[in-house]
């Protein structure tokens, strides 16, 4: 009997250890067990604390019911329960009393729960190592689980059955629906498709075209297969074959904002600067390869928005811009489309309009499914002037002595090397009006344009970056706050531990001129504005009024086709120009590389250098006068304090 006590006494103890809430990893959550979000109240954790299962702030917008990686410092969530209904401070979710999870918004009104189970009663709830959160009946069977209702993520083990799907997010950073779907068909055919258009076989801009009515699963492994299983065991269409080692990465599959899905490794034992990167054998893997040239259907805007293009950057996301005269319909999500800037071609009398407008060139671009008319055997020129003329056209593009007329709103755009196409946007010259009401309406630039290389124009006193930016487009600078800029000038004046931290240190060097290298960097600002920052080794030594003369010199050049000077450093030995950052080329690149301009174009640039060189030689003698003007006073006084000093 006494043998009894102390044994019932350390069985009651046992019982109760899956259930602490000490800090320690659950196990298992009892039922009426809750969490309230903001409450300081501890997630519930996998046994080895790698997933955790709770409330997820989501910038200022609200909370997530989520599940995400817990280990990390990127806690990188993989599922959620309301991402289309963010809850605020004070939400509670339970795990009640019949068994079922329940979230209810601050008010106490039910938002999410999971579904009724029938004549089935779930006896606990459990955060596995998996990173799958299930509710378990009395013998231990999963009742209900995460895995089986995914968002946009796949983790290993996590199969998705027939008529399962992921829905990509709606931006890096806000969760709730996005523009595009992953499914696997119960026909057996896993497709990817915007869900603006509706799904059919023409609309899926990624298949692995396996509709027999085989397919059965898409089994994602522990070792980092992903792979389609037929109803009979046979193994169909690989769609990642990367092999993995768990105990050394994490690992996931998602379906991206962008619309490409993706896998991503992360090292269990990273410092706190490392993020997810993809994972590879020998490249990359994701599908499709390139979504700038997957989406193009006669119906939607591609992968980017109506009046835009997209384009893969180095890192193989693409990028959504603006072509030449137009500009974002919202500068926080460029996802949303352009809006033209310019009034449009008046039809009533086209002809008297030509000379208001003139072609830029975008090359290796096409605009697809917006023509309305076609020529063949006919030259670029004709078809620059016949889409001048015409005043339904938005744009030309020209291949092969073939011509074809687009009109507006523009779809699909897409800029790849690949496509042999050059497009001839049709833009309103400006004016000077023009570019003042466009600085007062712009709030935040697009700096697609050309980087700064090596090359530099020298004349006596002054050093200019001329780079043509006559292919892409540039809107207008910000405005520099005026408490931190040269007197008389809109230049910013930094320091230079401002520079070194914009530029990670000098880190990444994008060329190197004459007087010394470009390094790339971004500022702290709210605007995150990339720029080039050139080191002016050599020219160390100059004297601070001679530099600062340079500098307003360079300031007041203020032309669409040059670069912009954007501020300056002038600090002891330091001496450094601050550029817009243009990430198109430079103009060497585009005379001498592979895709030259044609005879009309070299004739453009030819005369605008020389009108440019013409203008800089005006201001630089205008420059020598002033000087030459001080010098004289300085002489004339100095000897009539001479005279003074005689007498």
């Amino acid at each position: 009997m006494n043998l009894q006590l102390p044994y019932c006494f350390c069985f009651f103890l046992l019982l109760q250890l899956p259930f602490s809430t000490n800090g320690q990893a659950y196990k298992n959550v009892s039922l009426g067990t809750s969490l309230t979000a903001a409450s300081g109240d501890l997630p519930w954790t996998s046994p080895s604390g790698e997933f955790a299962f709770g409330f997820q702030q989501v910038s200022d917008a609200g909370y997530l019911l989520a599940i995400w990686f817990n280990k990390i410092p990127e806690r990188t969530i993989v599922w959620s329960a309301n991402r289309n209904n963010l809850t605020q401070r004070g939400s509670k979710v339970q795990l009640t009393s019949d068994g079922q999870l329940v979230l209810n918004d601050q008010s106490g009104t039910r938002i999410w729960t999971t579904p009724y189970l029938g004549g089935s009663r779930a006896a606990y709830g459990a955060m596995l190592d998996t990173g799958n959160f299930v509710q378990a009946g009395q013998a231990g069977a999963d009742l209900w689980k995460s895995f089986d209702q995914p968002t946009d993520t796949l983790l290993p083990t996590q199969n998705l059955n027939a008529g399962g799907e992921l829905i990509a997010p709606y931006l890096e950073k806000n969760y709730s629906d996005g523009r595009f779907k992953l499914i696997l068909q119960r026909d057996g055919n896993l497709v990817m498709y915007t869900i603006a258009n509706p799904l059919t076989t023409s609309n899926a801009y990624w298949s692995t075209q396996s509709s027999n009515g085989s397919g059965y699963q898409l089994i994602f492994n522990q070792s980092g297969y992903m792979y389609l299983l037929a109803s009979n065991g046979t193994i169909l269409n690989p769609v990642f074959s990367n092999p993995v080692s768990l105990q050394d990465l994490y690992l996931r599959a998602t379906i991206d904002y962008d619309g490409v899905f993706r896998q991503y490794v992360y090292p269990k034992t990273a410092s706190s600067g490392r993020r997810w990167a993809m994972a590879w054998t020998t490249l990359p893997k994701f599908v499709p390869s390139n979504i700038c040239l997957a989406i193009s259907f006669p119906s939607g805007s591609g992968a980017c928005g109506f009046n835009s293009y997209c384009k893969i950057g180095d890192d193989q996301r693409p990028s959504c811009r603006c072509p030449p005269g137009y500009t974002f319909v919202d500068q926080n999500d460029v996802w949303k489309g352009c809006i033209q800037m310019f009034i449009s071609q008046d039809c009533g009398h086209p002809s008297q309009e030509t000379d208001s407008f003139e072609i830029e060139d975008m090359l290796n671009t096409n605009f697809p499914h917006t023509d309305y008319e076609i020529y063949g055997s006919v030259d670029e020129d004709w078809c620059r002037q016949s889409c001048l003329s015409d005043c339904y056209c938005a744009v030309a593009t020209f291949m092969d002595r073939t011509c074809w007329k687009k009109r507006g709103r523009l779809s699909n755009g897409v800029t790849d090397p690949g496509i042999s196409d050059k497009a001839l946007m049709k833009v309103r010259k400006r004016n000077r009006t023009e570019e003042l009401a466009q600085k007062k309406c712009a709030k935040k630039s697009d700096r697609s344009a050309l980087i700064i290389s090596g090359s530099v124009l020298l004349g006596s006193s002054i050093f200019l970056n001329v780079l043509y930016v006559f292919f892409t487009n540039r809107q207008k600078q910000k405005v520099i706050p005026q408490h931190h800029v040269m007197r008389d000038m809109n230049l910013q004046n930094f320091t230079y531990n401002e520079l070194e931290t914009a530029t990670g240190g000098f880190d990444e060097e994008l060329g190197r001129g004459a007087f010394g290298p470009v390094y790339k960097g971004v500022l702290g600002d709210e605007d995150q504005q990339i720029i080039a920052v050139k080191k002016l080794e050599k020219m160390a030594g100059e004297g601070e009024t001679e530099f600062k003369t340079e500098v307003k010199v360079i300031g007041r050049t203020n032309h669409k086709n040059l670069v912009q000077l954007v501020g300056f450093c002038n600090e002891g030995q330091h001496r450094l120009l601050v550029y817009e950052y243009m990430s198109s080329g430079s103009l060497s690149n585009y005379i001498f590389g592979d895709s030259r301009p044609n005879w009309h174009r070299r004739m453009q640039i030819a005369f605008e250098e020389k009108r440019l060189r013409q203008e800089e030689l005006e201001r630089h003698a205008e420059e020598a006068r002033r000087r030459k003007k001080e010098r004289e006073k300085e002489k004339l006084l100095k000897k009539k304090q001479e005279g003074k000093l005689l007498r």
